[in-house]
């Protein structure tokens, strides 16, 4: 459902019918808790590896999507680190948390690329509250979206 004003609830478009492994998830680096997170940003985001802190929004998104096998995920301080991740990965499947404001742009830049199998099906979740700071999303909606397919089987 797009608005005129912009994204403003959780949109799905076929991604439920794309397997596991050809998915991805995007996450923005402002869902980590700013007191006591330990990861360590990089290059290609933010690096989480060995954090076990349950009460992150991002470990408990990121381990949804491990167990279920997806293809990466990235957890990005902005929107142009979290295109090039796409377009390098070429996923046929995309679940995108962010601010309305990212979604859009993604949204935007996402149709303006030339992709070489169709552009990804998307489902692309708000956050409950933005600011770049502490930010919030609803978990339980989200591990949903990240844990359904509803294709034949998983290849």
């Amino acid at each position: 459902m797009m608005e005129e004003h912009g994204i403003t609830a959780i949109i799905t478009d076929g991604v439920s019918r794309i397997p596991f492994a050809r998915r991805v998830l995007l996450l923005p680096h402002c869902l980590r808790p700013s007191q006591g997170c330990s990861g360590q940003m990089t290059k290609q985001g933010l690096d989480c590896t060995g954090c076990v802190r349950g009460d992150c929004a991002i470990f408990q998104l990121r381990t949804a999507a491990i167990e279920v096998g997806y293809m990466a995920t990235c957890v990005s301080p902005g929107g142009r680190l979290a295109a090039k991740f796409v377009a390098e990965r070429a996923p046929a499947g995309v679940i995108a948390v962010a601010c309305r404001k990212e979604l859009e742009e993604g949204l935007d830049t996402a149709r303006k690329t030339e992709w070489t199998e169709g552009m990804p099906a998307a489902a692309l979740i708000p956050l409950l509250r933005d600011g770049c700071v502490d930010t919030e999303v609803d978990i339980a909606a989200a591990q949903v979206i990240i844990r359904t397919y509803a294709g034949d089987s998983q290849p």
